[in-house]
């Protein structure tokens, strides 16, 4: 009996260092297996190791960083073309108020009034960032090649009052307030050549605005806009408007649709 009670007592000993020899056997001085100096050794070579791998990623983003430049996109032949919007911002496109009632229209006068600000006349005074480019459409004003020097580019002036009835300078709600809202159609801001926009004797976006030249040459850069004013909507109907520009870069793509245009709903209620 006490010889089996001994094994007993034997066999829990060494069940109990055996799973303290997991961690540290005194006898070959191992921890978790290794030696201090087989640590050190697997530590070196792992620091070496992932410092390499560190060095090749920060070098390869390096040489990148020197390939690109800071004037434009390296590589455009994936970039859409520039499709328009148009303000006031609305969910999902669709503006619908009672003429009657303020409060339903007045996020979208906030909208307009806030964009509209920048083109104030008071705000262009300065010759050394605007120039006058004309009040009818012009060719380009070449302003030399992007990269070709450091200097800022002057922007051409674009006065609110080019807007006329959508201009919000002397109806301060831009139409609403009657029932003949106004839409602000604008061109997303295009870097580079833009070839042609818009028919002979038809409206549209005036050539001698581009091209842009990005936020560093071009900080002051004012887009030119049209203004649409809808003077005899029907009350209580839904009217869906429509816009596209038309250009040779302006293709249809078959994964993404039509970049060019935009739709909107308007709806006038008594």
């Amino acid at each position: 009996m006490k010889k089996h009670s001994a094994s007993i007592m034997s066999g829990e000993q060494e069940s109990d260092g055996g799973w303290r020899k997991t961690f540290w056997d005194p006898e070959k001085k191992q921890f978790l297996g290794r030696t201090g100096e087989s640590w050190l050794k697997i530590s070196v070579f792992y620091v070496i190791f992932y410092a390499f791998l560190c060095g090749i990623f920060i070098g390869s983003i390096l040489v990148l960083l020197m390939t690109l430049s800071v004037y434009k996109p390296k590589y455009q032949d994936k970039i859409v073309p520039s499709g328009l919007s148009f303000l006031p911002y609305a969910t999902n496109f669709e503006i619908i108020f009672k003429k009657d009632d303020p409060s339903s229209y007045e996020s979208y006068v906030k909208s307009l009034k806030k964009f509209i600000e920048q083109y104030n006349d008071d705000k262009q005074t300065d010759d050394m960032k605007y120039e006058n480019c004309g009040a009818f459409p012009k060719p380009y004003i070449e302003r030399g090649e992007l990269e070709s020097n450091a200097s800022q580019r002057k922007s051409c002036r674009f006065s609110r009052s080019e807007l006329q009835g959508c201009s919000g300078e002397i109806d301060t709600t831009f139409g609403f307030k009657e029932g003949k809202p106004c839409l602000i159609v604008k061109l997303n801001r295009i870097i580079g050549e833009i070839k042609y926009f818009g028919f002979a004797g038809r409206g549209g976006f005036p050539l001698q605005y581009y091209p842009y030249y990005g936020k560093m040459l071009h900080p002051n850069y004012l887009q030119p806009l049209v203004g649409i004013k809808f003077t005899n909507l029907t009350m209580n109907r839904a009217l869906s408007v429509e816009c596209r520009v038309y250009g040779s870069s302006y293709e249809k793509d078959s994964r993404h649709g039509l970049f060019y245009t935009y739709a909107s709903n308007v709806l006038v209620s008594i």
